[in-house]
């Protein structure tokens, strides 16, 4: 009897660019093509590596991109300006403004120059109608506090990517409408509070990422992480969450529809 395919599902965000995979695109997409990956987010987090970033996405039917500059480069980078992110929104591949947001774990002394680069990404997000990829760690309150601010100044639609934060940043991010999305690090033995967050959370708001090559969700913690193993973790999930397997990636899948609307 042949095997039945597995279920489709989706990585909604990973980092295909970043030399743990150089020379081994072709075998990183079949694989995840394999196990069920329809389409993955590859995202560019320097917005000079952006021509390299596209043509991945060009290159592959499957994979699609967002480009920003993450928190932890802004102090080295250019600023960002919302006129350059908005054209190149025009690529019929590019699906999400970022990652941006805050980081103060190893880079708090550029939190005023992140804030700044995270207000440029958020208008970006405003005029294009694509959705914002926020990366939040160590920033809980800060973070809140701008997109509550920002949202109340004019709506956009964002997810909470490689979410890990405390409960009240989620309830921040779900009351503003915005997505929760779940790693590797959900799925983690000791993330039990962490699963309890995004088992709270209404279902049809959760999205699920491998953010490779980091986080490699269990068997294959401490070593490179690819798209594939998006299916690992969402196993891991739907038994935390309740669901059977085939169900949460059903979910899951529908959910990045309706937020990466140009990826559908």
């Amino acid at each position: 009897m042949p095997h039945a395919a597995p279920p489709p599902v989706v990585d909604s965000h990973c980092h295909l660019d970043f030399p743990d995979f150089d020379g081994e695109h072709d075998v990183l997409v079949a694989r995840a093509r394999a196990a069920g990956v329809t389409r993955m987010v590859t995202i560019c987090t320097r917005l000079r590596q952006e021509p390299q970033v596209r043509a991945l996405a060009e290159r592959y039917e499957a994979v699609f991109y967002a480009a920003g500059t993450h928190p932890m480069s802004a102090a080295e980078e250019p600023m960002a300006t919302v006129d350059q992110l908005v054209a190149l929104s025009a690529h019929p591949k590019f699906v999400g403004i970022g990652e941006t947001g805050l980081d103060y774990h190893y880079t708090a002394d550029s939190a005023a120059r992140q804030a700044e680069s995270l207000r440029v990404h958020i208008e970006a997000a405003r005029r294009t109608g694509l959705p914002l990829i926020i990366h939040s760690r160590d920033a809980d309150d800060d973070m809140a506090r701008i997109l509550t601010d920002e949202h109340r100044a004019g709506a956009f639609a964002c997810v909470m990517h490689c979410f890990t934060s405390g409960a009240p940043l989620a309830q921040t991010a779900l009351d503003l409408g915005f997505y929760l999305s779940m790693s590797g690090i959900a799925a983690f033995p000791r993330s039990s509070d962490l699963r309890a967050i995004f088992a709270a959370a209404p279902v049809d708001r959760i999205l699920v990422e491998t953010d490779s090559p980091y986080l490699a969700p269990p068997p294959h913690r401490g070593r490179r992480n690819e798209p594939a193993y998006v299916a690992k973790t969402a196993a891991i999930m739907a038994e935390a969450l309740g669901m059977d397997y085939p169900q949460l990636a059903a979910q899951t899948s529908a959910n990045f529809d309706r937020l990466f609307w140009k990826a559908a």
